[in-house]
């Protein structure tokens, strides 16, 4: 797969089918519009093209609003467009003059002249250019006269699998990790680097990897403890993780990441690590002292072990 940043730095080998869109956790849903795209590429002799956007529209267009929660990275997904399928991905800079160019500049100046495209292929409710007033029936109405297909892929076949990038934050946001992992296909994670802490895991036999420096715009699912497994420089371990304020100690400080990561003894500060969430084990909670969290823990290890 080829990564371009910009469409005026795309190098075409030729026509082009193309999506295009934020594809936000790259989930079954998306899957549905991608397989369709490459199903199309082939059968016509085309590339099948990406065209995604960063920063995320919502950043530039409402800088004050800082809600923003993502289930993917740019680098996550194009790790999951990558095993997707397709042929190239263009990652364009999204600006308030981009998000000014109405639905025919769009169109005819980058998709058809800037990127050859003769075929798209988009989801029922997909729309584009200023304020968003373009659609589908836009899009018929340009193809005889800019010589492209459109392939709308129907309700019908998006509501199949009934998923939205929304109902998987909800999902997260409630612990409910089976059905996050049922809509995105695969396990939620999220990457950091290990950090200095408070060292009270190791002072009770639990040495924590405390995470810092995650994403900013990254959804960070609810508060509570997690079955997980850490991957570190290139290694897989099993592994449980806190998300929360340790209400036992201290109720009142920042939330923290910690993970404790089983059968390991290594100085990793300052090291990337990937989380992967496996089960929501259960709630945070505060105990009267460090004796009963500590037992706590030991079945919270049980459990995640067994996850």
């Amino acid at each position: 797969m080829r990564v371009f940043k910009g469409i005026e730095s795309y190098e075409g080998l030729g026509e082009t089918c193309l999506t295009t869109g934020t594809f936000d956790g790259v989930h079954v849903g998306h899957l549905k519009i991608i397989d369709q795209l490459n199903k199309i590429a082939k059968e016509e002799g085309r590339r099948s093209v990406m065209l995604t956007f960063f920063p995320h529209p919502r950043k530039v267009l409402f800088p004050d609003d800082h809600g923003l929660r993502l289930l993917t990275t740019m680098d996550e997904k194009l790790e999951l467009f990558e095993k997707a399928g397709l042929d190239d991905v263009i990652i364009h800079p999204f600006s308030k003059e981009f998000s000014r160019l109405n639905a025919v500049e769009y169109v005819r100046d980058l998709l058809v002249n800037g990127l050859n495209m003769k075929h798209m292929v988009i989801g029922y409710d997909h729309h584009f250019g200023r304020n968003r007033k373009g659609g589908i029936e836009q899009l018929r109405e340009m193809s005889p006269l800019y010589e492209f297909h459109v392939t709308e892929i129907s309700v019908k076949d998006v509501d199949d699998v009934n998923v939205s990038s929304t109902k998987i934050r909800s999902a997260l946001d409630e612990g409910n990790i089976e059905m996050a992992r049922a809509f995105l296909g695969y396990d939620y994670s999220f990457e950091g680097v290990v950090v200095h802490g408070r060292k009270r895991g190791k002072q009770m036999g639990y040495p924590t990897a405390n995470l810092g420096s995650v994403d900013d715009t990254k959804l960070i699912p609810r508060n509570g403890v997690y079955a997980v497994e850490v991957v570190l420089k290139g290694a897989r371990y099993k592994a449980m993780m806190n998300i929360g304020h340790n209400p036992t100690f201290d109720a009142a400080s920042p939330q923290t990441i910690e993970i404790h990561i089983f059968d390991f003894d290594a100085d990793i500060y300052g090291e990337q690590i990937r989380v992967f969430i496996t089960k929501y084990l259960r709630t945070e909670k505060r105990f009267n002292n460090a004796d009963e969290l500590i037992n706590q823990m030991n079945l919270d290890k049980e459990q995640a072990l067994h996850a």
